[in-house]
């Protein structure tokens, strides 16, 4: 039976990543010739991140010696780099606000901000005084704490239905019919960002749950259910409902991770993967600010962008997250 630790995850996070920053490039960039770039389904991404993290997050649960022990090294993993985010974007940003720095720190705002983006509260406090006219700094934040929320339910989950319990899978599969009422339901009447949150997200992670659980089942019968998957995905799509795609799009996805070897060990010079995710978007918007999209050639600024983006990953993981871990 197939190696669980032999897989694709850091090759497929980065691929995600990379999904998202174009998406957001084609939308921020306000430059006509990027704006095909919007078609990058960001969407699917964010949701295949989810798939991921029910995975992985069910085995760390697992393999862990105490509630205590995946706690920390849940936190780790998320809180140092996205206080460190948030901290730089308080603070750097105000060179690029139309505010002098003494209106810019003395704005009550700038510290609402800070305060509320720091405990995962981003909708409350989006903006800073006079950066990105008034727009949301980092949108793509949204999802952290959702991220925060799966990684607390899980614990909550095996409490409610044991780590062998029978009843277990019956559990899930009701969580996940009701995540997807909840989901189509804000789907359908037109109010998609609602239906993005939880618990209609809960689906796609629980998803990855589920094929961790029938992992060797899964392997066996991987080629078969991948098919089936892609072809059933493409009803949903014609049907424009989610019904069967938030477990058929975490079969492709976890084929992916448990296909093409020669992907292994993608990740082995560091997990750059959530340092381009949680820095990207306001690079971005900096880089619009500064009018480099429209005074020169946007395909070359998108592509210094993405070395920028692809450079502060690199230095987050190396020079600060892996200290944590």
């Amino acid at each position: 039976m197939q190696d669980i630790t032999k897989n694709n995850f850091d090759f497929i996070r980065l691929l995600l990543a990379f999904i998202v920053f174009v998406g957001h490039l084609g939308a921020l960039s306000d430059a006509s010739q990027l704006e095909f770039l919007t078609n990058s389904p960001v969407e699917v991404a964010v949701f295949s991140f989810f798939i991921v993290s029910g995975f992985l997050i069910a085995r760390s649960y697992e393999r862990s010696s105490s509630l205590k022990s995946y706690i920390k090294k849940r936190i780790n993993r998320i809180v140092p780099a996205y206080l460190l985010v948030v901290f730089l974007c308080t603070v750097l940003l105000s060179l690029v606000s139309t505010l002098p720095f003494s209106d810019y720190f003395g704005n009550v705002q700038v510290y609402k901000y800070f305060f509320w983006n720091s405990i995962f509260m981003n909708f409350i406090a989006p903006s800073l005084p006079g950066v990105f006219g008034n727009q949301a700094v980092n949108g793509a934040l949204w999802t952290l704490k959702i991220e925060m929320c799966f990684y607390f339910a899980v614990p909550l989950i095996f409490l409610l239905f044991g780590k062998n319990n029978k009843y277990r899978n019956i559990s899930l599969i009701v969580l996940y019919l009701l995540s997807l009422v909840f989901l189509n339901y804000f789907e359908m009447t037109g109010k998609s960002p609602i239906a993005r949150q939880l618990p209609g997200s809960l689906c796609y992670f629980i998803g990855g749950m589920l094929i961790y659980f029938h992992f060797d089942k899964f392997i066996k019968y991987k080629n078969i259910l991948f098919l089936i998957a892609i072809i059933t995905v493409w009803i949903d799509l014609i049907l424009h409902i989610k019904l069967f795609s938030p477990i058929m799009i975490s079969i492709i996805v976890l084929y992916i991770a448990y296909s093409l070897k020669f992907l292994n060990n993608f990740g082995k010079y560091g997990d750059f993967t959530y340092g381009i995710y949680i820095f990207h978007f306001p690079i971005i918007r900096v880089f619009a600010t500064l009018g480099l999209f429209a005074n020169y050639n946007p395909f070359f600024m998108s592509f210094v962008c993405m070395l920028v983006v692809i450079g502060v990953g690199i230095a987050s993981w190396h020079l600060y997250e892996k200290k944590f871990l």
